[in-house]
């Protein structure tokens, strides 16, 4: 028995749901890590960002008092 290009072609389209929710979940996985190490990164800045805030605002209040 050999195989047609219709029977693989078939075989392919059997697949193909499969494929595609595969390729789904894989996009959709590395998107869900690429939005955490972005928020973690934030995170991180904005709180480097208040410290020296604070700093500035420390700073100005001596010089107001002096």
């Amino acid at each position: 028995m050999s195989m047609h290009a219709s029977d693989s072609m078939f075989a392919f389209l059997t697949f193909l749901p499969f494929i595609l929710y595969l390729v789904v979940i894989v996009f959709a996985v590395y998107f869900v890590i690429k939005v955490i190490k972005f928020m973690n990164e934030k995170v991180k800045l904005d709180r480097e960002k208040n410290e020296k805030l604070t700093e500035i605002v420390k700073v100005l209040n001596q010089e107001k008092r002096d």
